[in-house]
């Protein structure tokens, strides 16, 4: 008897906590599950009952994406927004871990306002918002949301406005003449 209560603690103290077990490294991308949906068809023979997720993938080092799945299942309209996410994957500029100016995105009814922001001040959006900003890699900003605050129309104003965002050395390149002259 005091045998298998000793195989059984040994083999709990042998085993990894959950918090201690090593998560799958997925080429050092990180996903972020915004928002899950239950989305209804009506047909003749009556509702079709499906599931619709918002997922926002980035590593952290100026690239993210995001993608919208649907499934009749969640697990499958994750692993869809997923796959699309990863797709859809385009690099952000940052300049000292904020963005190199303000700038604005727009989708639907939704406007999204990101102004740069010191050093410490730390990421100010509001939850869907920030999912996008965290995985970018930006660490200091500051958002502020018009119009509607739909989280899908929010993320992908927010994406938007991201990838309208130039450094100087961009601009300067694109226009063929030295940053100085800026």
């Amino acid at each position: 008897m005091e045998e298998v209560k000793k195989d059984k603690k040994e083999a709990r103290q042998a085993r990894p906590r959950r918090e201690e077990r090593p998560r799958r490294e997925d080429d050092g991308i990180e996903k972020n599950l915004v928002a899950v949906r239950r989305v209804t068809k009506v047909v003749k023979g009556g509702r079709t009952m499906r599931f619709s997720a918002l997922v926002v993938v980035g590593d952290k080092k100026g690239n993210v994406g995001l993608g919208i799945g649907k499934a009749s299942e969640v697990p499958a309209a994750i692993d869809k927004a997923t796959v699309m996410a990863k797709k859809s994957m385009k690099p952000i500029s940052i300049v000292d871990g904020t963005i190199a100016h303000e700038t604005e995105g727009k989708f639907g009814t939704s406007s999204v306002k990101l102004f740069p922001a010191k050093p410490g001040t730390g990421v100010i959006a509001g939850g869907s918002a920030r999912a996008v900003l965290e995985l970018a890699g930006i660490k200091d900003v500051v958002t502020k949301v018009h119009g509607s605050r739909n989280k899908i129309n929010c993320v992908k104003a927010t994406f938007e406005g991201l990838t309208k965002i130039q450094t100087k050395e961009q601009i300067a390149k694109k226009r063929g003449i030295p940053v100085e002259s800026l």
